[in-house]
Parts: structure tokens; sequence; C-alpha cells
């Protein structure tokens, strides 16, 4: 019999976890492919790709995925993303620093993270019908699935985040 849990720290129990991407390869490859189709289909509509990672952090924020956090951080730096933006993305609502396109893209990712708020996916769906093309719309919802798909992959495989060199 397989023992299902380590001895743990003083805070208790550390559960070992199955890093179900190298489990399942197969089903993580469709995933991956999944996600090269989701970024052609931002890319058609016309997604700048720092539209794209703003999604994917914000998301990632929602999920408290911290190993996503630290790929799309990365990610938006090298698409040109600033700091300050990033820096701010989880009050975005209280900002000017974002675009109204940016806002409405922000608002339709959450309504999808968080499908369960009528109210909420309404007023969201109403800002991008109103900033965004149905493309667009359609892009954005896609991106905001796949890396809720994604975060759930990290978050249940405990993925670690580990600290980059200093250049």
């Amino acid at each position: 019999m397989k023992e299902s849990r380590l001895s743990g720290t003083v805070a208790g129990p550390v559960s070992r976890r199955v890093f179900v991407d190298k489990q399942s390869p197969s089903a993580y490859h469709a995933l991956v492919e999944t996600s090269d189709a989701v970024h052609a289909v931002a890319s058609d509509a016309g997604l700048d790709r720092t539209i794209v990672e703003l999604i994917n952090l914000r998301v990632s924020q929602i999920n408290n995925c911290a190993y996503c956090l630290s790929v799309h951080t990365r990610a938006a730096l090298r698409a040109g993303e600033t700091t300050q933006r990033l820096g701010v993305l989880a009050a975005w609502r209280d900002t000017e620093l974002f675009t109204t396109q940016e806002r409405a893209a922000l608002a339709l990712a959450e309504a999808t993270t968080e499908p369960s708020n009528a109210v909420a996916q309404e007023s969201a769906y109403d800002a991008a019908r109103q900033a965004l093309t149905d493309d667009e719309i359609s892009a954005v919802i896609w991106v905001a699935i796949t890396i809720n798909a994604f975060n759930r992959v990290s978050i249940m495989s405990k993925h670690p985040v580990r600290g980059i060199p200093q250049q």
C-alpha cells in the first residue's frame, strides 16, 4: 500500500501531489494544443498579446495560481507590458491605466472564471459588446477558459515556483 502523506512540518502534514501533466501526458498535450489554437484565434481576432497576457494574469490571480502567475508575468513583460500596470492589475477597475478594450476583456475574463455571478456576467457581456467585436469576445472567453484549465492543472499538481537568477 502506497503512503499518501509525507511527514509534515509544524503546520501539519504535506500531501504529495501527482503532477497530472506528467502522469497523463496525452491529456496535457491536448490542452497545450487547445492553447495553441486559442492563441491563433486571439491573434486572428486582432487581440494584442498584452491583452492575452493580462487575461492570463487576472484569471490566475483570481484562482491563486502561483505557477501561472510566475509564467505569465514573465510573458507579459516580454510582450511589452509595464511593471506599473502589472502591479495594479488586481485593482484594474480603480485605475485609469487600462483602455476600454482591456477593461472589457478583463471583466469578461473574470465573468468566465466565476460564471455563477449572473449579474456580473451580464454586466461584463454588455461592456464587451460595446468595446469588442464578436471575434474578440469569443477569443477573450477562450483565453479565459484555457488559462482556467491550466490553473487547475498547476494548482492540483502544486507545481513549484522557482526563483529566477538575477541578471
